[in-house]
């Protein structure tokens, strides 16, 4: 198992103080879930939790509502406007008012394809002025309009696509044979061009955007299972959440994340590690980013 140190330069989070309280490190709202998806906006969700957010509150359709309160007591669950198992339009009125409340917030595990989603989280992008992450199925309604239409937005975004997603971006077929540093460079091109931190997934995530870049050197192929992704989504958005720069938060929670990952592959190997496993060792990772004397 690769045991990176921490880099130098890795972004820190400021330290916590005595006299403070749970709304002095910031309210993380996720938004996401459809029918047989609960569990990934609700890793999100448990994710931020234990990134620092001081406050998680996840919003699903009302349809999934009971289950995805089920998984943590300590994140507050509301359910929208279903319909087609997903978020109804309707949902975008109780979601309007909720995500201006949050300091940050995480898009897209588990919110579906469906025509309503689409028009939730293309609203969301152009029209939220807080910093949020976008992932998952939110990065395939992204997809589904011309690139203009993504230079337009009202505060920092990051976007965390794996290569598939990466492509459908890029408006090219999934299958097409492209070479990893040239993707990296579309990465790039992307990101200044609409403004945008990216988080380029898979072997030696690549962050860039702001004008910076930086090459993840923790994580292990285990971490290739359902539910990782969500993990990162929740890490980022809480990081967002404590005051992070796009950029920052989005290095960190990589390096975290993967740090994490080696900690249950260490355990568990790579082969029998889940999701799950990786988010209740996230703490793992969070103590070697401040004094890199963690187990792993």
């Amino acid at each position: 198992m690769s045991r990176a140190e921490t880099p130098a330069d890795l972004p820190r989070l400021p330290a916590r103080v005595a006299a403070s309280s749970k709304r002095d490190y910031g309210r993380v709202t996720i938004i996401g879930g459809a029918a047989g998806m609960a569990g990934a906006p609700a890793l999100a969700a448990m994710a931020a939790l234990r990134s620092g957010a001081g406050l998680v509150e996840l919003l699903v359709p009302e349809n999934v509502c009971p289950v995805a309160a089920g998984f943590d007591p300590c994140v507050m669950t509301h359910g929208l406007a279903a319909e087609q198992g997903g978020f109804a339009v309707a949902a975008a009125a109780g979601i309007a008012p909720r995500a201006a409340r949050a300091d940050a917030l995480g898009v897209g595990p588990g919110i579906g394809r469906t025509q309503p989603v689409q028009a939730i989280v293309l609203d969301l992008w152009r029209n939220l002025s807080r910093p949020a992450v976008f992932d998952a199925d939110a990065l395939w309604s992204l997809a589904q309009v011309p690139r203009e239409r993504l230079r337009i937005h009202a505060g920092p975004r990051v976007i965390t696509p794996h290569q598939g997603e990466m492509m459908r971006l890029l408006g090219r077929p999934a299958s097409a044979d492209v070479t990893r540093s040239d993707l990296e460079q579309a990465a790039a091109e992307l990101a200044s061009d609409i403004g945008v931190v990216v988080v380029l997934k898979g072997p030696g995530t690549w962050i860039v955007g702001d004008g910076r870049s930086a090459r993840n050197e923790t994580g292990n192929p285990g971490m290739a299972t359902a539910g990782t992704g969500d993990v990162l989504t929740g890490v980022v958005a809480a990081l967002l959440a404590q005051g992070l720069s796009a950029f920052d938060a989005a290095r960190l929670a990589a390096w975290v994340h993967g740090r994490a990952g080696n900690a249950a592959a260490h355990d568990l190997g790579q082969v029998s590690m889940t999701a799950r496993d990786l988010l209740d060792r996230l703490h793992v990772g969070f103590l070697a980013a401040v004094t890199d004397r963690s187990p792993a």
